[in-house]
């Protein structure tokens, strides 16, 4: 049976003003600062922070406090988690939407151990995190017996000084200022990722002994434009000159509408084939007559198809060139270029930065700024040259909706799900394995942010909420799409949204399954010639199953489901859009069979 429980304040609308109403100290906020962590909590102001995700602990205590008390509990605002996991996620979830790093606190070294899977998710999808730690305190005469000793470690950053730009524990007021200012610039410097900063918790609690000097945060943040030098820009000029057929893969890029604006008249100017991926976030309209192949993760046969042809294939930081040239045919001759900083982030520890890929011009450079620039170096070039391959959409979609009593796949949820939000302004948050990229049009780099970067199983519902916050006030419907398993192990970050008036629907594609080690187990027992049939055995999720919407409503959102009859989504789709649009939060469990693409499906049995 679907249930509807509206819970308090659903009916009210969202956003910041809403926001900055809730957990308002009692008294004035500090003038000045008198301890350590006022420093701290002042320099976060100074750096234009406007949240702080947590899960608190009594080892930034003292920076708690300065939050509440010197600061009022404003810029930053503190978000309360019910994980760690979930306060990082959040911010790498704003950070898909702006670009620019949110701070998340964790609590000592077992807090840290709690979030380093969603680090390492931030790390993987390149996005500026600001995590702040704690340890302490420092010097062992001042801890108390037990409980801060084993929550010191000696070099806590050691756990995730693997998959993070940078680290530092400072030792006073003055020197965690700078770290933190460094910390930023360096998160929001490209190649994006999290940085770390570690506060000892005896420099936070001690009082100043005096005034620290005057800081200029701006002079300690230059701007750093990484951009081609005009000898690269004007290779790639002349290549593209020459080139009859050339392809270019759109990647990690930013979801700034200027530089989306210009990788359209580049493709236009040259008329580029354009490839996109369904792992990142949107790059290039998905319906224009340049767009090769609808986006995926995984090289179907319209996409081999332009390889095929392409006498040179430009790569914008695409995720893992190496892998995508090793599932294709290339023309004989055909060049290869990459623009890309992401080599600077490589590593031992690692292996996110993929295979090697052989390439005939490297240009180390922001992939924005160098379009920008082949842009104005080619201008003498003139309008636009047509485009040398069919359109993949060239046919008009003609999709049929599912009908009532049908078995519903993941297809259906998502056709639904798209005709009733309509005409409205969207931002699809995040999308399950079993997603097939013709099913939404993307017009705009916010129609979709792409996953959570590092494979990690319940990352999406923080990243949903992190990005719903930062969408606020852009006049867009956000939307997640989650698997079962997904939304299971990240479910309680949805409290966050509720409590915090952040609007967002989530749909969770629940096949009661993990279905991707189904798969997995199906190619052991080809390979092994064993029972294919023993392959759900450890995997699926009943007796009892889950209950996903009262999972929910546990939570304080409006759940909705199970929905078995593909005939109740169009009612069940907009009763939710009116919660989300009234400032709520909606969650709907919705059970589809299992099942992938084929080119998905063929390349998960492949490994």
């Amino acid at each position: 049976m679907n249930e509807l429980k509206p819970v308090a304040g659903a009916g009210e609308r969202g956003g910041e003003a809403a926001r900055r109403t809730i957990e308002r100290p009692a008294g004035a906020p500090g003038q000045s600062a008198q301890f350590g962590s006022d420093v701290v909590a002042d320099t976060l102001r100074d750096l234009d922070l406007r949240y702080i995700a947590l899960n608190p602990g009594a080892s930034f205590r003292g920076l708690h406090d300065s939050l509440v008390n010197h600061l009022g509990n404003s810029d930053p605002q503190m978000l309360l988690c019910l994980h760690e996991e979930h306060a990082v996620a959040i911010a790498q979830g704003y950070a898909k939407v702006t670009g620019k790093a949110m701070a998340a606190a964790v609590h000592s070294n077992v807090g840290l151990m709690h979030a380093t899977m969603a680090i390492f998710d931030a790390w993987c999808d390149r996005m500026p995190v600001l995590v702040i730690g704690a340890t302490g305190p420092v010097d062992a005469m001042k801890r108390r017996p037990w409980i801060d000793w084993i929550h010191t470690a000696r070099d806590q950053a050691a756990m995730i000084r693997n998959y993070t730009k940078w680290d530092d524990q400072p030792a006073s007021p003055g020197a965690a200022r700078e770290a933190l200012a460094r910390a930023k610039w360096i998160a929001e410097t490209a190649p994006m990722g999290p940085v770390y900063v570690n506060l000892d918790a005896g420099m936070q609690e001690a009082p100043l002994a005096e005034p620290l000097p005057p800081f200029d945060i701006a002079r300690h943040m230059p701007p750093v434009r990484n951009a081609a030098g005009a000898e690269d820009v004007s290779r790639l000029a002349e290549a593209f000159a020459k080139s009859r057929r050339p392809l270019i893969l759109m990647g990690r890029v930013s979801r700034s509408e200027q530089a989306w604006r210009e990788r359209i008249q580049l493709a236009e100017r040259f008329g580029a084939s354009v490839l996109t991926d369904i792992k990142i976030g949107a790059a290039f309209p998905t319906d224009h007559e340049l767009n090769g192949a609808p986006p995926s993760a995984f090289m179907g046969a319209e996409a081999q198809k332009l390889f095929a042809e392409a006498d040179l294939i430009v790569s914008l930081d695409w995720v893992d060139l190496a892998g995508t040239l090793r599932q294709v045919k290339l023309a004989p001759g055909a060049r290869i270029v990459q623009v890309s900083l992401d080599h600077h982030l490589h590593n031992g520890w690692s292996m996110d930065h993929q295979g090697l890929p052989p390439v005939d011009l490297f240009i180390a450079a922001d992939p924005d700024l160098a379009v920008r620039d082949l842009l104005a170096a080619s201008a003498a070039s003139g309008g636009k040259r047509a485009g040398w391959a069919a359109s993949a959409t060239a046919e008009a979609k003609e999709w049929s909706l599912p009908a009532s009593g049908d078995k519903m796949f993941v297809r259906d949820l998502a056709l639904s799900l798209r005709e009733a939000i309509g005409e409205r302004d969207f931002s699809l948050l995040h999308v399950t394995l079993s997603w097939e990229g013709q099913w939404w049009d993307f017009r705009h780099p916010l129609d979709y942010i792409g996953s959570e970067g590092g494979g990690g199983i319940g990352g999406g519902p923080g990243v949903a909420v992190g990005a719903a916050l930062a969408l606020e006030g852009k006049g867009r419907l956000p939307v997640a799409v989650l698997g079962d398993g997904d939304f299971l192990m990240g479910a309680t970050a949805i409290w966050t949204a509720v409590r915090y008036k952040i609007p967002l629907l989530i749909v969770v594609a629940n096949n009661r399954s993990f279905f991707n080690d189904e798969v997995h187990q199906e190619r052991m027992a080809v390979v092994r010639k064993r029972p294919v049939e023993n392959k759900w055995i450890g995997q699926r999720m009943f007796d009892p199953e889950p209950d996903l919407a009262g999972i929910a409503r546990a939570q304080g959102a409006v759940g909705f489901g199970p929905v078995r009859d593909a005939g109740e989504l169009p009612a069940i789709y907009a009763e939710a859009i009116r919660v989300v649009e009234e400032g709520g939060v909606a969650v709907i469990d919705v059970h589809v069979e299992p099942g992938y693409p084929p080119v998905t499906a063929n390349a998960m049995r492949q490994g």
